[in-house]
């Protein structure tokens, strides 16, 4: 863990600075998909006793080292490849957890570890004492990546150029160390200069400004030259190789924008707006954006929507858009923005550790949000954060909590503040993407707490102060020990807002950083007529999972007759009592003009209010200034109140909410008037409908008779809208709208009456479901002719298939949709496929359709589509955890645990949604479906009874079917029990750090299995389990040479090209 040093930064777990890298991809061959280059790092020791470099790669066969042209030893160990080996008694997460986090603490950067590890030369001992310069050469080699690079090659005929294959660069958290050797952490800053040669169709696209092009003598390749004087962690490089169409920004010509060929027309249209967004982020933070350029490139089968680097962000070509698509367009707006904010915050200042991470996140998050409120209105933000913090809430209250700042005590004694997590939560990369996901909202949600303390205009002052610094630091060339002013830590960022406002907000970083939880309130309320004073009472849940206990103000409106008052509260104990005065009498006018607390005056039918009392309305915390959720009870007249005249919208939302539990003749009034009410914020609209279950096709088609039946008008009223449905006329798209007519047909089907025995044919359809079915299959067909924007009515069209064979009208089989899930169709269309099978395999406990499920997210060649899969069966996992199940069995068990040891050892997001999927089948304990190893049943002598081992640990409910006599004999242990069965044999392992030493790469690269990183099983089946500590004061034998994974240099443009295996994504119009 990185250590604070006053104001001089921070003392750096390496004993060396880095202060210049140069990173040169020599040859990318698209054909292999494979690239060959080096870096050249330069660093100088801290310490003169300095004899080894530990730097990060993964994947990379390093065929030569070079220290100062001196030739270097090396030794490669990654302990991530595989995390517990060939472990097959635990099979629990809790076991794993520990082992992985073991493994990533290993290489990790921020703690001075890393995968290689370079001896430096004696004849450099001298140099070294006198703390000169360093400069480290590595050669290496790519082959095949399975994660860091993603080649896009689809199988058409022609040049790779007119494929439009192309290559970049993805990662969940640093991930740069996935495509080259560097120090990928987030807080080791260098400048950097970069080259790539391509082919002379090619257009490499990088972080820095492009300083020149260089042609090779015969004009077919040409060289990028990109330079970065800003300095920058490893972890925000990039790179996008591809035949991209260019478009300099007409608003910004220091932007530039790179596409996909023949999608120039939308990218024109999809970056109009970026300049405003640039306009908006320096007025707010005063400063200008820090780079002297940026970069936004937009390529197929993209890690995410969006992802920031310095100067450079990359995006989805489904964002992409024209103008006749309207629905797309605030999407595209937000991810843009949401990219262009982390460049201040998160590329430019970067973090001194993960456990700062929040405070990047939080401050990007916030100047986000007001882009938001200012673009799209209060109603829309206010929609955003309620959305977000319900979620945060429900996740903290379901799963314990999320911790913003996690502490780790180093005794062995003192427990985890997360120990009842499946996974550990001390680096981002053993982090599930749902729970990261929620730290970043949580992070957001705690700079709006922040704000309210000490108002908006401090905290930006803040950030300004915070951006001034490090654009002086960054300024500082051959200064690199002021390049800490470019890292934030917690303490830094606590310390600059108590000098700029000069307030001590270390209480709410205690309850609401440093540890977990959220608060629960309940509250009622009794009204004294005779004192005139409203008697509330507020309790609060601090037992309960999730929940932690509030100390401090809180703010309640009531509104009245007279209007809206707000009262400050000071809650000090779990159930309080507060007398609140009304400033309202209680009149026998049931007419009059109401004032709000917008200052709106407004005409009220006060009949259905209790005659005795003034209130109309109560509010707790609404501002939604606390991580809080609220329980309060207010008669139904009361919500129905709100919700009419309430012109808050997280009001209104808590209004339609509440109502759902009074289903009485004025409660649907109350939201049919919403409904019809144009100038209220259609969201809200929308819920009052969902509420309603009327009024729009969709919700519409949901409604049911005394029968259970979808009334016959409903569906005759959708298929009118389809019939005429005439968009010729209007100059944008309607795909959204015949989608969500799709959606309604689909929702109007109830499940079908038939004999067991009967089976299911077209011809004995009901008329009705016949109906349906012949629409969609028109839309389906229509859509091969004229595939409309992301072929929205396709996916629609195939989850109205699967709601018809849920409801038995058609026959029951996954064919079709595994025909749209292959790749090569378009994701969304491919998306929409596999849930419908997901859930096939849930419903009808199939196990083939799983195995199908499990060997796509072994195979598929896009991350996000094996990464969308799991989170699919985790959200509706086909096993409910401790029951008999037909698919839970050993062979599944051995399966998942092989796909979280090794199977995703290249992508850690596809590591940590296995892991989730595995505790979502089998719980964090052993799976109950497995039979008790050898050693599983011991016999306690003192108790003289039979026990499970307490080594192996179950999942609770997890019954042991197996029953041994507790009279068994056996060899006595020093522990005083017995061992059941004969002790295994233990094999000696086999070292996983190969020392290496070679002058040259491979000769047949294609043949190669010796890449730094693999292993080879087989000649690892035998070896037990290894524990691998890397420790600074170790002492690695890496004199010796090896030539195991040596090979010859290999000129890869000279390989012959091979064929795609599927079919290119169909691109959108």
């Amino acid at each position: 863990m990185n250590k604070k040093k006053g104001d001089k930064g921070f003392e750096s777990p390496r004993p060396f600075k880095l202060t210049h890298q140069v990173l040169c991809i020599n040859n990318i061959n698209f054909q292999k998909k494979s690239l060959i280059g080096y870096v050249e790092l330069t660093i100088f020791p801290y310490l003169a006793s300095l004899n080894k470099i530990r730097l990060n790669c993964k994947q990379c066969l390093i065929y030569r080292v070079r220290v100062n042209d001196y030739e270097a030893a090396f030794i490669y160990n990654d302990p991530t490849l595989e995390v517990c080996h060939h472990e097959t008694k635990q099979r629990n997460l809790a076991f794993f957890s520990n082992a992985y986090a073991a493994a990533v603490h290993a290489v990790e950067a921020d703690s001075g570890n890393g995968e290689l590890c370079i001896k430096i030369p004696s004849e450099l001992r001298e140099h070294v004492e006198e703390l000169r310069g360093l400069k480290v050469h590595i050669e290496f080699w790519l082959d095949q990546p399975k994660g860091g690079l993603q080649f896009v090659v689809p199988d058409l005929e022609g040049s790779m150029a007119e494929r439009s294959a192309h290559v970049f660069s993805y990662g969940h958290q640093n991930a740069s160390r996935f495509w080259f050797p560097c120090i990928d952490s987030y807080s080791e800053l260098c400048t950097w200069k970069m080259e790539f040669t391509v082919d002379a169709s090619m257009v490499a696209v990088s972080n820095g400004d492009l300083t020149e092009t260089m042609y090779t003598s015969d004009m077919r390749r040409k060289t990028f030259h990109y330079t970065l004087p800003t300095p920058t962690a490893a972890s925000n490089i990039s790179l996008a190789v591809g035949p991209f169409e260019i478009l300099v920004d007409p608003n910004m010509h220091e932007v530039t924008h790179f596409c996909l060929p023949h999608l120039l027309p939308l990218l024109k249209h999809t970056t109009t707006y970026l300049h405003e967004i640039f306009e908006f982020y320096e007025e707010i933070l005063t400063c200008r954006y820090p780079y002297s350029c940026y970069k936004t490139v937009f390529v197929d089968e993209a890690y995410t929507d969006a992802s920031s680097y310095a100067s450079m962000s990359i995006f989805s070509t489904s964002l992409l858009h024209g103008s006749s698509i309207v629905d797309q367009t605030p999407i595209t707006r937000k991810r843009t923005a949401k990219a262009l904010a982390q460049q201040f915050f998160g590329c430019f200042i970067s973090r001194i550790s993960w456990t700062d991470d929040w405070v990047l996140k939080g401050i990007s998050g916030y100047i986000y949000g007001l882009w938001m409120k200012k673009t799209f209105g209060s109603n829309e933000y206010n929609f955003w954060i309620k959305k977000w913090l319900t979620r945060v809430t429900d996740y903290e209250l379901q799963n314990s909590g999320i911790l913003l700042h996690p502490t780790f005590p180093s005794g062995k004694d003192k427990e985890s503040p997360t120990a009842h997590l499946h996974f550990s939560t001390r680096y981002p990369h053993t982090l599930p993407c749902e729970y990261y996901k929620l730290y970043q909202a949580k992070a957001h949600l705690v700079l709006r707490l922040i704000e309210n303390r000490i108002s908006m205009e401090f905290l930006l002052q803040v950030f300004n102060k915070l951006l001034s610094l490090a654009n002086t630091a960054s300024s500082q060339r051959y200064q690199s020990h002021m390049w800490s002013q470019m890292l934030l830590s917690t303490a830094g960022f606590l310390k600059s807002i108590s000098i700029v406002s000069g307030k001590d907000i270390q209480p709410l970083i205690r309850q609401w950083v440093e540890q977990s939880g959220v608060v629960k309130f309940f509250g009622t309320f009794v009204f004294n007529r005779k004192r005139n004073i409203l008697e509330l009472e507020l309790k609060q849940d601090c037992i309960s999972q999730g929940t932690q206990k509030y100390v401090g103000p809180l703010t309640v409106t009531v509104q009245e007759l007279d209007g809206s008052f707000n009262h400050n509260l000071q809650i000090e104990e779990n159930s309080t009592r507060h007398e609140i005065p009304c400033h309202s009498k209680s009149r026998r006018n049931k007419k009059k003009k109401i004032p709000l607390m917008n200052g709106e005056e407004v005409d009220m039918d006060l009949s259905a209010m209790d005659s005795d009392s003034p209130l109309l309305w109560i509010r707790v915390d609404p501002g939604m200034t606390l991580l809080r959720r609220i329980s309060f009870e207010q008669p139904d007249f009361m919500w129905q109140y709100q919700l009419r005249y309430e012109r808050s919208v997280a009001a209104q939302l808590e209004a339609i909410q509440a109502l759902e539990q009074y289903p009485t003749p004025a409660s649907r009034l109350a939201l049919t008037d919403i409904l019809e009410h144009e100038q209220c914020f259609y969201r809200v609209r929308l819920e009052a409908t969902q509420c309603l279950a009327k009024n729009i096709p969709i919700a519409m088609a949901k409604q049911r008779d005394a029968h259970g039946l979808c009334p016959k008008e409903v569906l005759t009223f959708i298929l009118d809208l389809i019939k005429y449905n005439d968009n010729r006329k209007n100059k944008f798209s309607d795909n959204y709208y015949r989608a969500a007519l799709i959606e309604a047909l689909a929702n109007t089907m109830t499940p079908a009456v038939a004999a067991s025995n009967e089976s299911r044919t077209v011809e004995g359809l009901h008329p009705d479901a016949k109906l349906v079915l012949e629409e969609i299959t028109r839309f389906l067909n229509m859509e091969k002719l004229l595939p409309c924007y992301r072929h929205t009515v396709t996916a629609s069209c195939l989850r109205a298939v699967r709601v018809l064979q849920k409801n038995g009208h058609i026959p029951n089989e996954p064919g079709l949709f595994q025909a749209y899930a292959q790749y090569g169709i378009f994701i969304d269309v491919r998306l929409a496929a596999l849930h419908a099978l997901v859930d096939y395999t849930r419903v009808d406990t199939s196990s083939e359709t799983l195995q199908w499920l499990l060997h796509l997210v072994q195979n598929d060649p896009v991350s996000f589509v094996r990464h969308k899969v799991l989170t699919m069966l985790i959200e509706e996992p086909p096993i409910f955890r401790n029951a008999e199940s037909t698919l839970c069995t050993e062979a599944l068990v051995d399966q998942l645990w092989k796909l979280i040891n090794s199977g995703t050892a290249h992508d850690s997001r596809l590591r940590c949604d296995a892991v989730d999927l595995y505790h979502a089948l089998f719980g964090q304990g052993r799976p109950a479906c497995l039979p008790l190893p050898e050693l599983g049943l011991v016999v306690n002598l003192k108790e003289k009874k039979t026990v499970l081992n307490p080594t192996i640990k179950t999942e609770p409910g997890a019954a042991v079917s197996e029953n041994v006599s507790s009279t068994a004999g056996g060899k006595q242990s020093s522990v005083g029990e017995v061992v059941i069965g004969k002790e295994p044999g233990t094999g000696t392992s086999a070292s996983q750090g190969v020392k290496r030493k070679a002058d040259s790469p491979p000769a047949d690269v294609t043949g190669t299995e010796g890449v730094a990183g693999r292993q080879d099983d087989d000649n690892n089946e035998e070896s037990g389990k290894v524990k691998v500590r890397i420790r600074d004061d170790e002492e690695v034998d890496i004199d010796t040479e090896h030539d195991t994974l040596a090979s010859p240099k290999t000129g890869l443009e000279d390989y012959p090209s091979t064929q795609g295996q599927l079919n290119p994504t169909i691109w959108f119009l």
